[in-house]
């Protein structure tokens, strides 16, 4: 198994183990785990108009981790951060000065 199934796999059990309902841990976890490896930010990879939005998806699905989240952190980078990895994306990321609480600007 790659590193990237690896993560996947991570964040799936991270994601299934917050779901609110099935519909969460079987359809969105899933898709929420295997769209986070993408390069972009995750709340536009999953064709989401704004992170307020992503937010609002997270809570409604995942509420249980939501209620963890610090607000002063994007929710890609707090999946990872739960799991002890990087996000792929993280490492070549043109937004990473931006990222908040992100080490890897430093």
């Amino acid at each position: 198994m790659s590193s990237l199934e690896i993560m996947e796999v991570e964040v799936l059990d991270l994601l299934q183990n917050h779901a609110n309902d099935e519909y969460a841990k079987d359809t969105l976890a899933p898709w929420i785990a295997r769209t986070s490896l993408r390069m972009g930010h995750l709340y536009s990879d999953l064709g989401l108009i704004s992170r307020k939005e992503m937010s609002r998806f997270m809570t409604n699905n995942f509420s249980s981790l939501a209620k963890l989240k610090p607000d002063s952190i994007r929710w890609k980078k707090y999946l990872y951060d739960c799991i002890g990895k990087t996000a792929p994306a993280c490492a070549t990321c043109r937004d990473i000065t931006n990222c908040f609480q992100c080490d890897l600007a430093s």
